[in-house]
């Protein structure tokens, strides 16, 4: 079963800052990785991803720079920020504290069934 748009639009955030706090990366590698760590249950395009990627940008919590890649080809390598980090350590927390609101309501309404 893929997500619903609107989870993934309101992940896609918190997906990017945490591939590319592990490492700089370009975006048909995210786009990728996003597939893998999802088990193709989220399939981005290129035209969600480098919205999102332009706006982390101008909000200072990644960087990016042109490099030739090994192939020759151009490509842009984001990066985390130290800004970019804190953000992230703050949607980690917000996301564990919404998984646990809804294991909770879904455990009691469970009993109740």
């Amino acid at each position: 079963m893929s997500q619903s748009k609107d989870l993934v639009a309101a992940s896609a955030t918190p997906l990017i800052l945490t591939i590319l706090s592990q490492s700089e990366s370009y975006g048909y590698a995210i786009i990728q990785e996003v597939r893998r760590i999802s088990a193709n249950e989220i399939e981005w395009s290129d035209g969600m991803l480098y919205p999102v990627l332009r706006r982390l940008e101008k909000q200072g919590l990644v960087e990016s720079e042109w490099r030739e890649s090994e192939s020759g080809k151009r490509r842009r390598y984001y990066r985390t920020t130290e800004a970019g980090n804190l953000a992230l350590e703050v949607h980690k927390v917000q996301w564990r504290s919404t998984n646990r609101i809804f294991t909770r309501l879904w455990e009691e309404a469970a009993c109740l069934s």
